[in-house]
């Protein structure tokens, strides 16, 4: 079996998303399944990651089309690129494709011709594919009955005009037209689809895995004595690609930190993963450590395992890598009930779970946990058993490889993969 993964990046500057597609790219070879990546920007030395090379000649109408398209609200819609796909040796030799985004480097409108020849499992790491245009909504429903009149136009993809139910309608009849496999990560995230434009196409609950054996707890004093954190003081962590993002919320956070008796303060420093970890620290009266930007497991493994306790003050997640690595890590995790948090963190066993947006209910988790060394030493054990017992790799890798073998005994009717019809 060969499997194609697409998206933008193959590794960095593509999020979560990224990240946990090419851990699923490196599962699958592992299990001795050919799975290559194509990509338009490689940041890794992997003979098994492919840089997409466009066309010149499009590339040249593509940024004459860009201007035009994202005045209109409608994005990738200029990305003509996209319709050449087909003749990609890599796309050519695949007997399964697996898109992992299309935002910012797949035109949706090419999915009717890319789906004719080789079946597609699309894995969903955020909402745009069935929104009028946001990847997150928040408390926006309209996505639901055709968008329009979008409350959130500055809401990533941000957009200059709202075309929002133009685009809802592009993409309604995209699918009507597609042949796909749709996977989602979380419990919250099926419900969601299933009363979205993707509803048509076959739904699978696939959660994230992770390879264990990387993500174990590490010996504390070890860890702390790696990134110079003090052995005599709780370590809370909180991490994000980008901590000053509003979707990640630190201003929730901060509130929560700032709630803290100030005799409680005096025995916490703060451990941050990302860019802008520094002005967390500062506005909340508590001390901290900011490493910026970690892409090696290993490294990660042991800031997780240097914390008592990590926070996720997210207002909304497809699925929340970073709760899933703490605690495989054997750290205890107080998060708001978004993404996956339901699916991995069972409340006051193995995590806290707070009330939505309340920076008052997320700082009564952390000072619970930081106040109750029993409590949180149990909770460090049952977080490492609940990934054990549900969220590994080889699971993830079991799933997807029964979903592909699902997905080409179900299409055998496609076109000739070896002489397409394309432009």
């Amino acid at each position: 079996m060969n499997v194609l993964q697409i998206w933008k990046t193959d590794y960095l500057h593509g999020g979560g998303g990224a990240i946990a597609m090419h851990r699923l790219h490196t599962g699958l070879r592992d299990a001795g399944i050919n799975s290559n990546i194509l990509c338009m920007k490689k940041t890794t030395n992997s003979p098994y990651v492919i840089k997409y090379s466009p066309n010149r000649i499009l590339r040249k109408i593509e940024h004459r089309l860009k201007r035009f398209a994202l005045n209109q609200g409608l994005n990738d819609t200029y990305l003509l690129n996209s319709f050449l796909l087909g003749q990609n040796p890599a796309y050519r030799k695949a007997d399964i494709i697996n898109i992992h985004g299309t935002h910012g480097f797949l035109n949706y409108l090419s999915l009717p011709l890319l789906s004719r020849y080789k079946p597609i499992v699309f894995t969903l790491h955020d909402m745009w594919s069935y929104t009028g245009h946001c990847a997150f909504s928040f408390d926006c429903e309209r996505w639901k009955t055709g968008c329009g009149r979008c409350p959130y136009p500055e809401s990533h993809p941000a957009i200059q005009k709202d075309n929002t139910r133009i685009e809802w309608k592009l993409k309604d009849w995209v699918y009507r037209a597609s042949n796909l496999s749709v996977v989602t990560l979380s419990a919250m995230q099926t419900k969601e689809v299933r009363l979205s434009l993707l509803n048509r196409f076959s739904i699978h609950h696939i959660p994230n895995g992770l390879d264990t054996n990387v993500f174990q707890q590490i010996d504390t004093d070890q860890s702390r004595d790696r990134f110079g954190l003090p052995s005599n003081k709780k370590v809370l962590m909180f991490a994000a690609l980008s901590l000053d993002e509003p979707r990640k919320g630190g201003d929730l956070l901060i509130k929560a930190l700032a709630s803290i008796p100030q005799t409680l303060k005096s025995k916490i420093v703060l451990l941050t993963l990302g860019d802008g970890g520094d002005v967390i620290g500062e506005q909340a009266g508590i001390e901290s450590k900011n490493l910026g930007f970690i892409c090696d497991d290993h490294q990660k493994a042991m800031a997780y395992s240097a914390a008592d306790i990590f926070v996720m003050p997210s207002r909304a997640e497809s699925f929340s890598l970073v709760v899933m690595e703490s605690m495989a890590c054997g750290t205890a995790a107080v998060a708001f009930k978004v993404g996956a948090v339901p699916d991995i963190i069972e409340h006051g066993v193995n995590g806290y779970i707070a009330e939505t947006e309340s920076a008052a209910d997320l700082c009564k988790g952390i000072v619970t946990l930081i106040e109750d060394n029993q409590l949180r030493a149990q909770m460090s054990r049952s977080a490492r058993s609940a990934i054990l017992n549900g969220f590994t790799m080889e699971k993830q890798v079991e799933r997807y490889f029964e979903l592909y073998q699902d997905c080409m005994r179900s299409n055998t009717t496609l076109g000739t993969y070896k002489s397409l019809p394309f432009i």
